[in-house]
């Protein structure tokens, strides 16, 4: 899997967001270790806090077809300026991959951030029982 055929998927799925509201279109794509891809798209609601984001979107997919082992994600928002995940989706990443890279861009560039999980949410919120591993 090539980080460009991940990004040209995330931008894909940006196509199918639900964004009435916030007329914002984020689309993410997630490579898992089996080589499969599992996209999502974000799909507001007018309760805003029934809104999904595209990432979270992508690894709730992913978790429901039995996936667990997450390698990669790119993440590709409207406009110009990179499509940073949010506190809530970065700690759902971390609960599943917190080394994961991300590659973060905006649809009207081909510039790329290429970051991890844990260098934009170093103090993940853990189970003390994982703390004493």
């Amino acid at each position: 899997m090539t980080r460009r055929a991940l990004v040209d998927a995330a931008k894909a799925a940006r196509a199918q967001a639900y964004a009435p509201y916030s007329n914002y279109h984020v689309g993410a794509a997630l490579f898992c270790e089996d080589g499969s891809i599992i996209c999502g798209c974000n799909v507001e609601n007018a309760s805003y806090g029934l809104t999904i984001c595209a990432e979270r979107n992508a690894i709730f997919a992913g978790v429901g077809q039995g996936r667990r082992n997450f390698v990669a994600m790119a993440i590709i928002g409207d406009g110009t300026r990179p499509a940073i995940p949010c506190g809530a989706c970065l700690q759902v990443m971390s609960e599943f991959a917190p080394e994961l890279t991300l590659y973060i861009g905006a649809a009207e560039t081909d510039d790329i951030i290429e970051t991890t999980v844990q260098a934009l949410l170093p103090a993940r919120f853990t189970l003390a029982k994982e703390e004493e591993r």
